[in-house]
């Protein structure tokens, strides 16, 4: 019990959620806790709700809008935990995840073991979560975990992860550069200096299901520079630990499928990313659009296409999200 976890949660404008992430940290099973959340200049009532919740083991700091970045490595920067516990400001951890999670760190003496666990998303209702295993879901070497993650597409959404602090020490901090995908090449960081990584199914987080990545990224210069940065961190960073056939097959099909974003908004980024292919001694493909969008595609370019499925993706988002609310809603008058 003497064992400390931080639970860092940066917040920008989360002021419709931030209440149930609090309190989720705050219903952990484990005692020994402290919350930290950092808000990064919101323009709403973020700030307002999370100082409700300030007391001897909840910290609230304001800084200025500086990015999330900034905002996790100011929260972790006045910690003092001796693990570390990341969580969104849209979140919800189960109420046992830390607790399941460190029963595992009692069989090991490893100060370099990293923790994931299952996570489903969601919209309104975490009772509604969908869990969909996928292949990174297992004990894992670190290096087999990257390249699963790679070469089948799929991710563990940053708050599955438990490490402990020499961990987080050892991978150093978020890059302050990235906008976009700073957790994937952060948490790259930590998998490559992790000794091994454990799979605890028991453990759980709720991920508030947001717009497609596509949809994500859209035509922003700045998201789609960060990607393409953080891609290029990553494969170096790869490459200098394993330069093998099956890793630079990884990294191809990661940039294969990361290509669309840029065609044809950013001729620029596709050229570097057809460069590092050549570097990988591959070569990357014309990205193409879904079956559906193809005709609009043909008829009024790729541009109107993407335009067209971020528009559909959107509607589609919305109108489950619509639906979603009225049946949260509906529950809780009935639970009243």
């Amino acid at each position: 019990m003497g064992r400390l976890v931080s639970i860092l949660i940066p917040a920008f404008n989360a002021d419709r959620w931030i209440e149930e992430t609090i309190q989720s940290a705050l219903d952990q099973t484990w005692q020994g806790k402290e919350i930290i959340i950092v808000d990064d200049g919101s323009s709403d009532q973020t700030l307002t709700i999370a100082q409700r919740f300030a007391s001897k083991n909840v910290k609230v700091i304001s800084q200025t809008n500086q990015g999330a970045a900034a905002a996790r490595n100011r929260a972790y920067s006045v910690c003092e935990g001796d693990y570390i516990q990341w969580l969104d400001a849209d979140d919800i951890l189960a109420p046992d995840k830390i607790a399941k999670q460190m029963e595992v760190v009692d069989k090991t003496e490893s100060k370099r073991m990293l923790l994931s666990c299952a996570w489903g998303h969601f919209n309104f209702r975490p009772s509604n979560a969908k869990f969909v295993r996928s292949p990174l879901w297992c004990d894992l070497a670190p290096l087999e975990l990257l390249l699963r993650k790679w070469e089948n597409d799929v991710f563990m959404q940053p708050a599955t992860w438990l490490l402990r602090r020499e961990l987080a020490e050892a991978a150093g901090p978020w890059d302050t550069r990235l906008s976009l995908d700073d957790d994937g090449e952060y948490f790259c960081r930590v998998i490559l200096a992790s000794e091994e990584v454990k799979f605890v199914p028991e453990a759980r987080i709720f991920y508030r299901r947001g717009l497609g990545t596509l949809s994500c990224v859209g035509e922003s210069a700045t998201k789609l520079e960060s990607k393409f940065l953080s891609m290029c961190l990553q494969v170096e960073r790869l490459r200098a630990v394993d330069d093998t056939a099956r890793a630079r097959v990884a990294c191809l099909k990661s940039l294969q499928a990361d290509l669309l974003h840029y065609c044809p908004e950013r001729p620029d980024i596709m050229r570097r990313a057809q460069q590092l292919a050549e570097q990988l001694g591959g070569k990357l493909e014309i990205p193409q659009m879904a079956w559906k969008y193809r005709p609009i595609e043909k008829v009024f370019g790729l541009r109107a296409s993407k335009r067209a499925q971020r528009y559909c993706s959107r509607w589609r988002f919305c109108a489950i999200n619509a639906w979603d609310k009225l049946v949260f809603r509906f529950e809780r008058r009935c639970i009243r």
